[in-house]
């Protein structure tokens, strides 16, 4: 017999289908909140025990992450990525300059992509992150979350998934590496100045100078962690 009979799907299985293809779709991004329960009942239009069974399967699953009374979009390598590259990284400190060598593979690429595809929404995301993180570093406040924040904006700003998936997978690694190796505030202006240019090669659409402005940015941040490095010695 060449066909099998249809079963009957769940309701549950049915809101886990529909989260998960928003996720990999990239209309639910890492990190982004769900609703409240009641407001996901009111628009699946199921009961309280069918949407509890496919959110616990989505965490099982590991495409969300509950924290407090909240349910988040989780990055889908996390697990699997960062904590074994940040025990790496800190059993060997040489290791940072793997990391440098993969973001910049990564990245300016990404940035080409972000120059082709940014949406006038992600032009003014990214324009709003690093007026926030120059307001912070003028006000001698942590800046590194906004620095970190830049990087995955770009990345989203590609509108592809799997990039913007990876880049939350070393989120927390970029800003402990940018904390740790970026005392100077003269370096640090100059980091800003230096997002300020990639933001403005996307922002005009110009692939190429995406590119080319995000590899000195990585040089530049590869020479300074060398420095850092040495001077620790």
């Amino acid at each position: 017999m060449m066909f099998k009979p249809i079963k009957h799907v769940k309701v549950s299985d049915e809101i886990v289908d529909q989260i998960r293809n928003l996720i990999s779709q990239g209309k639910l991004m890492p990190g982004d909140r769900l609703p409240p329960e009641r407001e996901l009942i009111r628009e699946f239009d199921v009961s309280r025990p069918s949407l509890r069974e496919a959110l616990n399967a989505l965490v099982t699953m590991g495409f969300l992450e509950v924290r407090g009374k909240r349910t988040f979009v989780k990055s889908v390598a996390s697990e699997s990525m960062e904590n074994p590259i940040s025990l790496i990284i800190k059993a060997d400190t040489q290791k940072i300059f793997d990391l440098i060598e993969v973001r910049k593979a990564i990245e300016t690429w990404g940035a080409f992509h972000a120059a082709e595809r940014a949406t006038e929404e992600d032009i003014k995301q990214l324009e709003k992150i690093i007026e926030e993180m120059r307001k912070a570093f003028e006000m001698g406040r942590s800046w590194e979350k906004q620095d970190a924040d830049f990087h995955l904006g770009i990345a989203q700003a590609t509108h592809n998934t799997i990039q913007t998936h990876v880049m939350c997978t070393i989120y927390e690694l970029l800003r402990e590496s940018m904390a740790r190796m970026f005392r100077d505030r003269t370096k640090v202006k100059k980091l800003i100045d230096q997002h300020y240019k990639i933001f403005m090669a996307i922002k005009t659409h110009s692939p190429e100078k995406a590119r080319e402005r995000t590899l000195e940015h990585l040089n530049f941040v590869e020479l300074e962690v060398k420095a850092s490095t040495n001077q620790k010695k």
